[in-house]
């Protein structure tokens, strides 16, 4: 999917992304759909709200009333500034809605494209539909061009939009038998949400990649990517969509279909470390929970004598914790986040661009200085973000600085719905972890092995070599689906041990 950037602003801050994530894989989207409710599309941009963190740059919401039929409102931004006005609201009636927040990980980089924005919405011999899709096709490009050759035209440069285009292309005479036949086509991750005039579809694929929940909301159904936006909307979560199911949800209940052949799940296993928001329940477990346990192995793993445990904020704190528990090592909030860091009155020269991390990050001082810090991160993955956090913790008058990292090094970048960076640009992908450390400058550098990740997440074992329990492709290089456009474009794959 494209990334889309918001217009430009005087006072906008969005400068900053990159400054303080650099170090972050960014998940590209999230899903939202109710039925069965008044005002359908309130739930959904409440849903969406507690998405956010899935992706930031652009949402949308289609809704269908009896009388007025499908309407749809997409706009660049936060949901918080898009859809919380009774007027945009009010466009939006009826008791069936999808929506979608997004990042991006294909398409037109950088370019701004209303177009890209989704849900998607087409009109068939049987009535329109809309979808809204969480991951990512690897087989886009040579889908799109058998589409456009066989006489298609594109509106968007996003993948997503194939669905649509295979969709119109089937001869099944239903919208979720065409989705079916649709998706059969398609290979790599994809969890959609999709609406008729009457029906509420959600589909996972094979391997389960991506998350998809069902959940019941007075009268009414959900689906959404996580369960914390079931939370919000005062919805009672009831179970995950299976890999490779297809429900669909009308006034009469909910019908499960399992229309794609079999396969082991492969479910990412960076969701538990990173993507997922903590208050998220992920295969019956509690992502908080999940990222203590991180903390505790990697403690176990890796000891190092320190007189604090500081969490990278926000996402490093519940394995700083675990962590902290673990070693006995006092815990303390050594890095304080400007929770209030979305405007600056102050236009965005160089010097302030240069302060980078620091306008979003501070150190707490007192605390640190002459101290032995542990700094626990989720992840490394260029490197530069984290090596300004060590400068601003020896600034303060730190004694040592140890990193601690709750993910194995991050070596492959991910084809499934995450905005990867090309390998050469992964610090691990051309660096040993000593010689990371050495890049760093810090006293030592630790990351969980793979089979401490295993066990944090549940698998006593560890990994299964032979068959992985989960998608790790992005520190272990073995893809679950071959993702055939980037082989296309020259990458080349790990080779064969």
């Amino acid at each position: 999917m494209s990334k889309i950037m918001p217009p430009a602003h005087p006072f906008d801050t969005s400068f900053l992304r990159d400054a303080e994530e650099d170090d972050k894989l960014k998940e590209e989207c999230g899903v939202f759909g109710v039925i069965g409710v008044g005002d359908a599309a309130n739930f959904v941009a409440l849903g969406l709200h507690a998405l956010q963190h899935r992706g930031q740059e652009a949402g949308g919401i289609v809704s269908h009333h009896p009388e007025h039929g499908f309407q749809s409102a997409r706009r660049f931004g936060y949901v918080r500034d898009n859809f919380t006005s009774q007027k945009v609201m009010e466009t939006l009636p009826g008791p069936l809605a999808i929506g979608h927040v997004r990042y991006s990980t294909t398409g037109s980089k950088g370019q701004t494209a209303i177009r890209d924005v989704q849900p998607f919405f087409g009109e068939f011999a049987m009535g329109g539909a809309a979808i809204a899709h969480n991951g990512n096709i690897t087989n886009a490009n040579a889908l799109r061009r058998e589409l456009i050759e066989r006489g298609s035209i594109f509106q968007s440069s996003s993948d997503s939009e194939c669905i649509i285009h295979l969709m119109a292309r089937s001869l099944q005479r239903t919208i979720p038998e065409r989705m079916e036949d649709a998706l059969r086509r398609v290979e790599g991750a994809f969890s959609v949400v999709a609406m008729t005039r009457t029906k509420l579809i959600g589909v996972r694929d094979p391997l389960g990649v991506r998350p998809l929940v069902l959940g019941k909301v007075g009268e009414g159904w959900a689906l959404s990517s996580e369960t914390c936006a079931l939370d919000i909307i005062g919805g009672e979560f009831i179970r995950e969509i299976e890999p490779g199911e297809m429900v669909v949800i009308t006034a009469n209940g909910v019908e499960s279909h399992f229309p794609f052949r079999p396969q082991k799940p492969r479910f990412c296993i960076f969701e538990h470390v990173y993507f997922s928001r903590p208050d998220s329940i992920l295969g019956g477990r509690s992502v908080y929970e999940t990222r203590e346990a991180i903390g505790r192995e990697l403690a176990k793993e890796s000891p190092v004598e320190a007189d604090l445990v500081c969490p990278v904020p926000d996402s490093g704190t519940p394995a700083a914790i675990g962590y902290s528990l673990a070693s006995g090592i006092p815990y303390a909030m050594g890095i304080i986040r400007n929770q209030y860091m979305g405007r600056t009155f102050i236009e965005p020269t160089e010097q302030i661009r240069n302060m980078g991390v620091r306008l979003k990050l501070n150190v707490n001082r007192a605390l640190i200085k002459g101290k032995r810090v542990i700094l626990v991160d989720d992840s490394v993955v260029r490197g530069t973000t984290s090596r300004k956090i060590k400068e601003m913790i020896l600034d303060a008058g730190a004694k040592e600085v140890h990193f601690r990292i709750a993910s194995p090094p991050t070596a492959w970048p991910c084809f499934y719905g995450v905005d990867t960076p090309q390998r050469e640009k992964l610090l691990a992908a051309t660096m040993s972890e000593e010689e990371m450390r050495d890049h760093l400058q810090v006293d030592s550098l630790k990351f969980i092995s793979l089979d401490g990740l295993y066990r944090a997440v549940g698998e006593a074992d560890g990994r299964n070599s032979v068959q992985p329990q989960y998608c790790d492709a992005c520190f272990s290089g073995e893809y679950p689906v071959e993702p055939a456009d980037q082989i296309e474009s020259g990458f080349e794959m790990k080779a064969a041990e």
